[in-house]
């Protein structure tokens, strides 16, 4: 049997060994949805009956989402196909209330806002807790928080910057600040 006849022969069994010993990295991709969802308590008014109560604590996944830009990407991409934008405009208002103030009638909290968009609340918004996946909820509700300046600054911008056409939605300003309108008129633009 000839160098290259058990070259041959053998090629297989080293190809398996290697293949056998190549370790793949886990990825999860997309949450388990649990059959517990949602956060377990959330406030959504000061006004108590009675003594006030202790506060809830926060849930662990607003962290998850809020300081993660790829989820307020999402959030923002989410935002716009479930039609969020035909009433809250892009975060204007329009006949759902404006997202880009600092009024909350629910309250601006991460585990808030999701439980606004989950469980829906009077006079016009609706329940989604059975249309959209507890995983892109989070993800708006970022996305939701992010509008009003309320997103975590240390959420890394998603492109570079030479690619990027305006600031990322995290670092952008929340409101003009003073003047700004008034030096767009001098300047003509």
């Amino acid at each position: 049997m000839g160098v290259l006849a058990r070259a041959i022969s053998i090629a297989p069994a080293v190809a398996a060994l290697t293949l056998g010993a190549c370790n793949r990295e886990a990825r999860d991709l997309k949450p388990t949805p649990t059959a517990e969802t949602g956060p377990h308590a959330v406030s959504v008014s000061d006004l108590y009956p009675g003594p006030v109560p202790s506060p809830t604590p926060d849930d662990p996944r607003a962290q998850e989402y809020e300081g993660n830009a790829f989820h307020i990407a999402n959030g923002q991409r989410y935002f716009k196909w479930f039609n969020c934008v035909g009433c809250h405009f892009n975060g204007g208002g329009g006949i759902g209330p404006p997202l880009m103030d600092e009024t909350w009638r629910y309250g601006g909290k991460m585990e808030q806002i999701y439980a606004s968009i989950s469980q829906g609340r009077p006079n016009g918004m609706p329940s989604f807790k059975d249309k959209i996946p507890e995983a892109q909820i989070w993800e708006i509700a970022a996305y939701v928080r992010s509008l009003s300046g309320e997103a975590n600054k240390i959420a890394a911008p998603s492109r570079q910057d030479a690619i990027r056409s305006t600031p990322p939605i995290n670092n952008a300003d929340a409101k003009p600040q003073a003047g700004d309108a008034a030096a767009v008129k001098a300047g003509g633009g």
